[in-house]
């Protein structure tokens, strides 16, 4: 059952999003080759937790982190360890907070250093897929219209959208109804309705979309080695249309890049 919010959790919910924001802006310029996962997961605690909120993912189904941190050819759900960095890698850094008793939940997938020119296009592609699919992300239209439109383009593009992981409802819980597939049929699929809140997460791979789990339980990789990016951002349905209510602005200014691809989802712009 999709739990509706109204416009004042919706706002409350900004505020949880906003956390995790702000959290990633400020690993942004901590995310260098040297540093390791585990030293940036303890940064993001102690940041999350002076901004009086709690780390939505540490202890969330046992999982031991902050942070889910997943480089390289892993896909979601890496966990933090000592291993440095390296140029030339990526790393997705996937975060959640509770603020209000409600939950923020987005992902931004960074270079380290100077990366491949095919590895800028997956990460450029990826991100791009990600707003392809919240502009269809509005009322009157169904679950699988967002599949659908992340699917197209990212196959387009030459690459693999996983089936197994899917974005998802956000509000008190971190997973709530519905599931939110990159993939689907236009027309099919849980109405979308005013007032529901969403975690939008396209996951594609460079190569291969299959998947395997490691022994720990928790990381995801690609099946054939190659590298994997995830962008994730919050959105709600207000007045019939999407609104973001994370931001990678902060990140933005943190590396310097000047970017308006979140205008077109917002009433109004954020000052960061």
């Amino acid at each position: 059952m999709i739990i509706v919010k109204t416009r004042e959790e919706i706002e409350l919910m900004r505020e949880s999003a906003l956390v995790v924001s702000k959290t990633l802006g400020m690993l942004a310029s901590e995310v260098k080759p040297g540093v390791t996962t585990l030293h940036l997961d303890k940064l993001a605690e102690e940041f999350i937790r002076d901004h009086d909120a709690i780390p939505g993912f540490l202890g969330l189904y046992d999982f031991p982190n902050t942070l889910c941190m997943s480089p390289n050819a892993q896909v979601v759900h890496g966990i933090p360890n000592n291993t440095p960095l390296e140029e030339g890698d990526i790393i997705s850094i996937d975060c959640g907070a509770i603020k209000n008793d409600f939950y923020g939940d987005h992902a931004y997938t960074f270079p380290v250093g100077e990366v491949s020119p095919e590895v800028e296009r997956l990460l450029q592609v990826t991100k791009e897929s990600l707003y392809v699919g919240i502009a269809a992300l509005k009322v009157g239209n169904r679950v699988g219209d967002v599949g659908y439109a992340i699917q197209k383009f990212t196959e387009e593009a030459g690459y693999g959208v996983v089936r197994e992981l899917v974005g998802h409802g956000i509000g008190r819980k971190m997973h709530e109804d519905p599931e939110m597939p990159n993939y689907g049929r236009r027309g099919r699929g849980k109405k979308l309705v005013e007032g529901m809140v969403v975690a939008i997460e396209p996951m594609t791979n460079m190569g291969t979309h299959r998947i395997k789990q490691l022994r720990d339980g928790w990381t995801i990789l690609t099946a054939d080695g190659k590298p994997s990016a995830h962008f994730e951002h919050d959105v709600a349905i207000i007045d019939g249309k999407p609104e973001i209510l994370s931001t990678f602005k902060y990140i933005y200014q943190a590396l310097g890049i000047e970017s308006d691809e979140e205008d077109a989802f917002r009433q109004e712009v954020l000052t960061v």
